[in-house]
């Protein structure tokens, strides 16, 4: 039998088992999994890993900017960062501007995201919960495929309170999403950043004491209660330390439907990358803020206990020079004013295999699960993506686990004008990257056509379906 493409001679992993195998693929799926197998095409994975795609179910590409414009990354630029790095399938962010509705900014993102080269979804995100948005605007955005809505407990303008919060969640529990949450403490942090703006501590690296771990963890205990007495499913965003994710833990052991994720900066940046001379240290600048390199250690033990089960980039780039990034106040600006985030689209993948992996701290299985198996479960697009077998998406990246390379912003292929892991040396590196069954990517060079990626429509699936455990059994959600 003859197939479209053959990759041949290759390792196959998936997050449960490791083969020498051939992968064929029809009509844009894999059709089979065996050896000897035949194609019209072949691709040599002699030597190499063969992985599913990657997929990255936290990152903001080209998203709106309240008064016009969207983010310096576009679709085409982050599409080329992601498939570089061996990344196939994104979940991304619509955004809602307080005092408006969801619908025209969702319309007018997703004819930006027409322009795509990955695969993609969207999270949408909930600023302003007025009557109208939930009630009559999340089920319509839910019911067009969009199953998952963000939520920020802090940032102006983004926060609710907790009342909006509430809304929300019973919002999605009615409607059947689940809901995602940047946890940190709101009132906390401007009580901190107001203190520290008075004693004259006002450079990158104050970014960090304004925000300290109790901060996340008081946010987080809080978001998993309320969500526990709306009976609503939710994951705990970026967790950047023990002490948070032990609230997820303990929220598991408790047998609620919470998950949670953290991000390659997590393991490689610390707070201190942020006390550097001048402006230099807003590159490294992001929310929650980086930790230290015992809390990195221990983020590895809760990956290999199963707490943290998805690694997403949340890429946020933010240009250093220029007038749009981090200086769009100015190169003197306080921390309070610089743009967080940084960029990570071809970065994720190569780091945490060469932390993770190469230095043995999880197996290749477990790489497998948290990249590319966890996140498309989590978000409805399993059995579609996140893993190698018949009928599944032919998404995959030939990976060459032994190469080693200094990370520097050429290899980023991001529009953004820095990398915070530049110097970096990481073992193992994509060599090709297919999408659909086809070659996009080889060699570092992608060359997929703008516009070939595909909107990922969601449907309801069981993974997030409510428990049916309510406080004296009384359903507050249909009501209020």
């Amino acid at each position: 039998m003859t197939f479209d493409l053959v990759i041949r001679g290759g390792t196959v992993v998936t997050g449960t088992d490791t083969v020498r195998a051939d992968v064929a693929v029809r009509d844009g799926r894999i059709a089979a999994i065996g050896t000897g197998l035949e194609g019209t095409r072949k691709l040599d994975a002699g030597g190499l890993l063969v992985l599913p795609g990657g997929v990255d179910t936290h990152c903001h590409i080209e998203q709106l900017q309240e008064g016009g414009g969207a983010d310096e990354e576009s679709w085409s630029s982050g599409s080329t960062a992601c498939l570089a790095g061996g990344t196939t399938s994104v979940v991304t962010f619509s955004t809602q501007f307080k005092g408006h509705g969801i619908l025209e900014p969702l319309a007018e993102y997703r004819r930006r995201a027409a322009k795509a080269m990955v695969d993609y979804s969207f999270h949408q995100i909930i600023t302003d919960a007025s009557d109208e948005v939930i009630w009559q605007e999340i089920p319509e955005v839910v019911a067009s495929g969009v199953r998952s809505l963000k939520v920020f407990l802090t940032y102006d303008p983004l926060h609710l309170d907790d009342r909006a919060y509430i809304r929300v969640l019973a919002a999605a529990r009615r409607a059947g999403a689940i809901v995602t949450v940047h946890c940190e403490n709101y009132e906390a942090i401007n009580w901190r950043t107001e203190a520290l703006l008075k004693a004259g501590r006002t450079a990158p690296m104050y970014h960090a004491w304004s925000r300290p771990k109790m901060i996340e963890r008081e946010a987080t205990h809080r978001a998993i209660a309320l969500a526990e007495m709306v009976d609503q499913p939710i994951q705990i965003f970026h967790v950047s330390c023990a002490e948070v994710a032990a609230e997820v833990a303990a929220a598991q052991a408790r047998g609620l439907k919470v998950w949670g994720e953290t991000c390659p900066q997590y393991f490689v940046l610390t707070a201190g990358h942020m006390d550097r001379p001048g402006f230099e240290g807003a590159k490294f600048m992001c929310s929650p803020a980086p930790r230290t390199e015992a809390d990195q250690a221990l983020l590895w033990q809760e990956i290999r206990r199963g707490t943290l089960d998805v690694v997403s980039s949340d890429h946020s780039g933010w240009c250093f020079d220029g007038t749009r990034g981090k200086k769009v106040n100015g190169a003197d600006a306080n921390f309070r004013d610089i743009p967080n985030g940084v960029p990570g689209l071809m970065a994720r993948l190569p780091i945490i295999f060469s932390e993770g992996v190469s230095k043995g701290r999880i197996d290749l299985n477990t790489f497998v699960r948290i990249t590319a198996t966890n996140p498309a479960k989590l978000f409805g697009l399993y059995p579609r993506k996140g893993s190698i077998a018949p009928g599944f998406d032919a998404d995959m990246v030939l990976w060459d686990p032994n190469k080693r390379t200094t990370l520097t912003n050429d290899h980023m292929q991001h529009v953004i004008d820095y990398t915070p892991y530049e110097g970096l040396e990481v073992t193992g590196w994509p060599v090709a990257t297919v999408r659909r069954g086809e070659v996009v990517m080889r060699d570092g060079k992608v060359q997929a056509p703008e516009g070939s990626g595909q909107f990922l429509a969601r449907g309801p699936y069981d993974m997030i379906r409510p428990r049916g455990v309510l406080p004296d059994g009384f359903d507050a959600a249909e009501f209020a």
